[in-house]
């Protein structure tokens, strides 16, 4: 016999129609704010926020007052030309700045990569992305919470969350196959460096900006930690009071560090100079 549906499911639902946040659901009803937030994507809830706002414009008197879409802004923004209107749109929906900068500019991934960083350089440009980005957050109906633990997660990622390295022994290969002590008979070993990636099912795919493979071999880069703590800084009370907390704790350490490595800077110029 199908278990019955938790009824807190439905309550929760009337809570976020109402335009409650997760975290505020998740207090009231005494649950995970994970738990909740399963709930949403499991239950479509944006989709019955999204068909009652739409019921809501059409019985409305200002429906020809409709908010402009991202889209909409976009194509009419008269201080960018048609390359950097969708260089914006395209690195605001997703595509790093050298792939925003291909697509827009239809050029070779080494023009990409010098000019994307020199045209997010500009005001304008940057001040472009952030509007589109808030812009899309809001179509998607993202929480701020979540808009803010992803620079959290950023700020705070390291990269032995993804690679492991160090020092290990590994067989001499001649050009026989592996080298024989002659005198014990054992395989001859040495000690080499090494660098492994941890399998993707075990790791924060959000932060990670790029992965890649080259003639010498994959490399990782992650989203920038100074810009995501600079952000944190700016925008403190989109987060929770234990987001804030992090945030707090995550900066003050980075600070800590900063003035450590200024002091030893210094005083490696003083010993130089004496």
């Amino acid at each position: 016999m199908a278990r019955a549906p938790d009824p807190r499911i439905e309550e929760a639902k009337a809570m976020y129609l109402e335009g409650k946040k997760l975290i505020e659901i998740a207090k009231t009803l005494d649950l995970p704010e994970g738990t909740v937030r399963s709930w949403k994507n499991r239950y479509k809830w944006n989709a019955t926020l999204q068909k009652t706002k739409c019921n809501v414009a059409k019985n409305s008197k200002n429906k020809n007052k409709a908010a402009v879409s991202a889209e909409d802004r976009f194509a009419s923004n008269p201080d960018l030309t048609d390359k950097q209107q969708l260089f914006c749109m395209l690195y605001a929906m997703g595509d790093n700045a050298t792939r925003a900068y291909q697509k827009a500019y239809s050029c070779n991934y080494n023009t990409a990569m010098t000019n994307a960083s020199r045209l997010l350089g500009k005001a304008k440009i940057r001040t472009e992305v952030e509007l589109l980005r808030k812009e899309r957050y809001e179509a998607q109906m993202f929480d701020e919470h979540d808009i803010f633990q992803w620079y959290l997660d950023v700020a705070r990622a390291s990269i032995t969350d993804y690679v492991t390295f160090g020092r290990e022994e590994t067989p001499v290969i001649g050009m026989r196959g592996p080298v024989i002590d002659q005198e014990t008979g054992e395989t001859v070993t040495r000690e080499v460096n090494y660098v492994k990636f941890r399998d993707s099912s075990e790791v924060n795919g959000h932060i990670i900006k790029k992965v890649k493979m080259g003639k010498d071999g994959a490399s990782i880069e992650l989203y920038d930690a100074m810009q995501a703590m600079d952000w944190l800084a700016s925008h403190m009370s989109m987060g929770t009071d234990a987001q804030q907390g992090l945030a707090s704790v995550i900066m003050q350490a980075h600070r800590k560090r900063m003035a450590q490595n200024d002091a030893e800077r210094e005083k490696e110029g003083e010993t130089g100079r004496a």
